[in-house]
């Protein structure tokens, strides 16, 4: 179970940065003995995949603090996060339940971690605009390193405590369920105001 909610809490990071989780497993598996690739997924912890993903991560958040460009980024990084997702989930699953059913079916993890990582991915990507009509651009720096923190820290929190990630999940889900409601009245009210005005 902690392996799935360690997979769970990962490919969730992706969605909001797909290097940051990649990065955090590949050095976690040299550093701790919290992470052990298998087969099939060493590659993440080799140092040339260490070293592109810290390249990758440094312009990802420049990037990303840029208005505009930040959904240019955004669109680029809809196949990616999710692939992160599932390699990441894939990888961790398999790892802390080697022995188990999922071992065998590898494509469960990756599914699983895809469809977490787009869940994420999408709801960031319908945010983001928003943030920059409302506050000029100004918001998107800021919103960006909020999202880096939280990537960073649900990776980690994730990794050494898997428990905790049904709660940072579950105030995910909370704050997005409120920012679409937010949405919908904020649209409900403008086309009221043309009704009105027709």
């Amino acid at each position: 179970m902690f392996a799935a909610l360690t997979g769970l809490g990962l490919s969730s990071a992706a969605g909001f940065n797909a290097y940051i989780p990649l990065l955090v497993v590949g050095l976690a598996s040299h550093v701790t003995d919290r992470v052990a690739l298998p087969a099939g997924n060493e590659w993440m912890g080799a140092w040339w995949a260490i070293g592109l993903f810290s390249v990758l991560l440094l312009v990802e958040i420049v990037v990303d603090k840029i208005p505009v460009v930040d959904h240019v980024n955004d669109v680029i990084q809809t196949a990616i996060r999710p692939a992160s997702g599932g390699a990441v989930f894939s990888a961790t699953a398999a790892a802390g339940e080697a022995d188990s059913w999922l071992a065998d079916r590898p494509w469960i993890g990756w599914l699983a971690g895809i469809v977490c990582a787009l869940g994420v991915h999408a709801v960031k990507a319908l945010a983001r605009p928003v943030v920059n009509a409302t506050t000029a651009g100004v918001g998107a720096p800021v919103v960006s390193t909020v999202e880096d923190g939280g990537s960073l820290g649900m990776s980690l929190v994730a990794i050494f405590a898997p428990i905790l990630v049904v709660v940072f999940l579950a105030l995910f889900a909370f704050i997005g369920y409120r920012f679409v409601r937010r949405i919908r009245r904020r649209r409900a009210r403008k086309l009221a105001a043309r009704t009105a005005a027709a």
